[in-house]
């Protein structure tokens, strides 16, 4: 059962960003994924790369990461990310940034941080998930057996193997599916 997907403090679901730009994550496939890789986390670092309402960190918050970095490039999304923070009340397990995704992963790699897990979920039309996976191995961010879990388009067929990350998993819900790997390195 969802811990805190269902909603806030209050009860309330989270607040979604208005517009048709974000796409959150369905509840069904939101529990498909944590079922995926684990009910439950024993610390760790989390990286949401594209926030949307930050559903996704939020949820590994609720089951036990111990912070967690959301970015994302829409202003909007950002406000909508921050108020689902406080009605959870998990701002002081989270960074919030605007930025573009690869300039977030250059900042990141500055702060020298490796993330235990990641959330990447693009807009469809958008979606450069392997080439972000390859600047993350690059750049040393993802810890050993970190998990990278991708939502994407179900035309959008992903590499079995980027750097030292492999494919281990693959579920698709109607036009959505989700891609899960594993460093290895």
């Amino acid at each position: 059962m969802m811990r805190v997907v269902a909603g806030s403090k209050k009860g309330h679901p989270l607040q979604a960003v208005p517009g048709k730009g974000t796409r959150p994550t369905v509840d069904k496939v939101k529990e498909s994924i944590f079922n995926m890789i684990g009910p439950y986390f024993d610390g760790g670092l989390v990286l949401d790369l594209y926030a949307g309402t930050g559903g996704l960190g939020i949820e590994a918050l609720s089951r036990g990461a111990e912070k967690c970095i959301f970015v994302d490039a829409n202003r909007k999304a950002i406000g909508i990310v921050q108020q689902n923070l406080s009605s959870t009340e998990m701002n002081e397990k989270a960074e919030v940034y605007r930025n573009d995704a690869n300039r977030a992963l250059n900042a990141l790699k500055k702060r020298e941080l490796m993330f235990n897990i990641v959330f990447l979920d693009p807009p469809y039309a958008e979606q450069k998930i392997e080439s972000q996976i390859a600047i993350m191995v690059d750049h040393g961010l993802l810890a050993p057996n970190a998990m990278i879990v991708a939502e994407h388009d179900v035309k959008d067929e992903l590499c079995n193997q980027i750097g030292s990350v492999d494919k281990i998993r693959e579920v698709t819900y109607g036009q959505t599916m989700i891609t899960v790997y594993r460093n290895e390195g």
